[in-house]
């Protein structure tokens, strides 16, 4: 591996906040690379999982050629079972211990002193992201890229990659309206997936997600949320960005350009046929489906009751105005 930084663009988000979407906008950009969420868990039935390129991933030469380039690295590899979460082969200690989201930096020392007691995470960790940093690598040497993008989302993965001394990351902080990620936890089949429901859960025609409750949805928005402020709060200011969804959809030329900018690339090269340019990415349905159309999805406004609307303004309504949001 060269001595130069491998750059990733990570981007941090609630789940259903549009990451598939602007990953697949940033992949299209000549110079990056976007394959979804790298830390690659849950795909599902390998012998039914698609990739996006309507291959089944196991027979995807994209896919190959990463298995091939990361066995250059030293590293066995399938994207089926990528073993890249930084809760790979976790003791139950590790595991209690890396549950609870990222919070302030008094909170992330005790975490941090109390998994050095463990040998197996002192072993474990390095291990973990040489993998990462060889996965990113073999990505972009496949794509012919200059950077990868990683839509994984999660604060606990982020403040571990931010420490790998391999990767140079910038952030990208992607923020939804809350009451259309709260529908989209009520109902993911429906809302958060596939719009062919034969492509659904990856290929198997079911989505993998179960539908849980307004307040559960609220809840999950506000914390993975306040978890990503706690991660950018250790980081430079000119290292991430904060772009939300309505943007991307309602000033998509305008709002690109600012994020190209950002990581450093030449936004004039920007594809909005993303689904047009070759595409090989894992995780949400809606990597599957053909449309290029680029519209904004405010169905809570229709399909959210005055009762869930209540339920979702007491538990994130503070939080709601803070991120911009109005009733």
């Amino acid at each position: 591996m060269s001595s130069k930084k491998q750059q990733l663009i990570y981007l941090a988000a609630a789940s259903h906040s549009g990451s598939t979407m602007t990953a697949m906008l940033l992949g299209a950009h000549p110079d990056l690379c976007s394959v979804g969420e790298l830390k690659a868990v849950n795909l599902g039935a390998k012998e039914s999982y698609l990739c996006s390129c309507k291959t089944l991933v196991s027979e995807c030469a994209f896919w190959q050629g990463v298995s091939e380039k990361m066995a250059q690295r030293g590293q066995d590899f399938s994207i089926s079972a990528a073993g890249m979460d930084i809760r790979s082969g976790a003791t139950p200690y590790i595991l209690k211990l890396l549950k609870p989201l990222v919070r302030a930096p008094f909170m992330e020392l005790i975490r941090d002193c109390l998994l050095s007691l463990s040998s197996t995470w002192r072993k474990q960790l390095p291990i973990l992201q040489k993998r990462n940093a060889d996965y990113v690598s073999a990505i972009a040497d496949q794509a012919d890229a200059r950077a990868v993008v990683d839509s994984s989302k999660i604060g606990i993965r982020l403040k571990y990659l931010l420490k790998n001394k391999d990767l140079d990351i910038k952030v990208i902080w992607v923020v939804r309206d809350g009451r259309g990620v709260s529908l989209a936890y009520k109902n993911p089949s429906e809302y958060a997936d596939a719009k062919n429901p034969m492509l659904r859960g990856g290929g198997a025609g079911k989505t993998q997600e179960q539908g849980r409750g307004i307040e559960v949805g609220a809840h999950e928005w506000v914390r993975c949320n306040q978890e990503t402020e706690a991660v950018l709060a250790t980081m430079d200011k000119e290292k991430w960005m904060q772009v939300h969804y309505e943007d991307i959809c309602n000033s998509t030329e305008q709002t690109l350009d600012r994020v190209f900018e950002f990581i450093g690339v030449d936004p004039t090269k920007k594809r909005l046929d993303f689904k047009t340019v070759d595409h090989h990415v894992v995780g949400n349905g809606m990597r599957l489906d053909d449309s290029e159309v680029i519209q904004l999805d405010e169905r809570w406004k229709e399909q959210l009751s005055e009762t869930d609307l209540k339920c979702f303004y007491d538990v994130a309504g503070e939080y709601h105005k803070k991120l911009g949001y109005t009733e």
